[in-house]
């Protein structure tokens, strides 16, 4: 979705997508239509991109999948195809690491869930699931591990529940 959003706001933009999945892939390339001619798509992880330099990158919705060294490692890779001064955008789970706090933000994103309609047992359920298999870091271990990969004025745009996103420059 995201390709698509960028391709149509930025007529003059190449883009290229990576993911794992070549179903993901061919779902990104049915919905790009037309605009797939300006899209470059890559099976496998951030190794399968080219090495760039780009002007920027996006890690929507992933991150929060990969361990703490995997991260940072996929973070190393990112910030060595862009160019210098290449913004770099992340948005995935990251909420705090003390057990206490981390309930008290899944049992709000299960709230959320359930006033949108969600049965409330399965809110319940998939939070708690969230929450245990999923090595989600807390902001400030999030954004050290962005420092360390060699990222910059790394600043919030982005909180909602259980959600941050970021800018950070190359």
């Amino acid at each position: 979705m995201e390709l698509k959003v960028f391709a149509q706001t930025f007529p003059n933009w190449q883009l290229d997508g990576v993911d794992p999945s070549a179903e993901m892939l061919s779902l990104a390339k049915s919905a790009l239509g037309p605009l797939s001619s300006r899209v470059y798509l890559h099976q496998g992880y951030v190794e399968a991109a080219p090495t760039g330099p780009f002007d920027s990158a996006c890690c929507l919705l992933t991150l929060h999948f990969t361990t703490e060294a995997e991260r940072y490692r996929t973070l190393c890779e990112i910030h060595s195809r862009l160019k210098p001064g290449g913004a770099f955008v992340a948005m995935h789970y990251s909420i705090a690491e003390n057990p206490a706090e981390r309930e008290l933000w899944l049992s709000r994103c299960a709230a959320f869930a359930v006033s949108s309609g969600i049965d409330p047992e399965q809110a319940v359920t998939a939070a708690a699931a969230i929450g245990k298999q999923l090595p989600i870091l807390s902001p400030a271990h999030d954004e050290e591990l962005m420092r360390k990969a060699g990222f910059s004025n790394i600043s919030t745009f982005y909180v909602a529940l259980a959600f941050r996103g970021w800018v950070a420059y190359a």
